[in-house]
């Protein structure tokens, strides 16, 4: 008795690739599930296809599918240099303006911004005051005071 592979366990072997890609993300199982599919829908066009056929035709749509999947999906439009998912939070109020709502005491203060409140850490002064955000350390930007001189200001 001879063992023979039909459409239907082509396509139940790409359903539960399918789930493993689900349970497991990474893109992997989904090329090779295509791999399966593809194979199945091939045994309906053409039902003699024999069994070594089969898993030829599989095996070679896997690889080759797993290649181009890893060669388009590597390139990213934002080179790795300009990412700032890991940067510290904070780093978007650099060289930015505030005006002090409270005085900055013993070399600590409070901003407020638009969506939140900052610790800050600079030269002791008024409120009222403008600041420049000149660094983060930590949980707080480091500000310098801007002097005003007349009508110009100037560090």
């Amino acid at each position: 008795m001879e063992f023979e592979l039909t459409h239907w366990h082509w396509w139940m072997l790409a359903i539960i690739l399918l789930v493993l890609e689900i349970m497991l993300p990474g893109t992997f199982f989904l090329w090779i599930a295509v791999a399966a599919s593809l194979v199945g829908l091939l045994l309906i066009v053409i039902p003699t296809l024999s069994l070594e056929w089969q898993l030829l035709v599989f095996s070679a749509i896997s690889i080759i599918s797993v290649i181009l999947s890893r060669v388009f999906l590597s390139h990213s439009d934002t080179p790795l240099e300009e990412v700032e998912l890991n940067q510290q939070r904070g780093s978007e109020y650099i060289g930015r303006i505030f005006t002090l709502q409270d005085p900055i005491v013993n070399g600590l203060g409070k901003i407020q911004t638009a969506d939140s409140s900052w610790r800050i850490e600079g030269e002791n002064c008024l409120a009222g005051e403008q600041v420049k955000v000149v660094g983060v350390n930590g949980t707080r930007l480091q500000v310098e005071i801007i002097k005003k001189k007349g009508n110009l200001q100037q560090k």
